[in-house]
């Protein structure tokens, strides 16, 4: 995936959780945890893309 090709993602998930926000009515907490969850799923999305984090579906949980 090339630079330009995440720099556009960003702003196309920051412009969408923008017009959510702005757009949506909703409880204030509601969109707190939206926007907590939007931003974790980013930052994970962007760790697997720089290859700092291995895929998701190795890790196993433990019995």
């Amino acid at each position: 995936m090339t630079l330009l090709n995440l720099i556009l993602m960003l702003v196309l998930i920051g412009v969408g959780l923008y017009l959510i926000n702005r757009y949506i009515p909703m409880a204030s907490s509601i969109k707190s945890i939206l926007n907590i969850v939007v931003v974790i799923v980013v930052i994970v999305w962007l760790l697997q893309a720089f290859g700092l984090w291995g895929d998701i579906n190795t890790f196993r949980v433990p019995r």
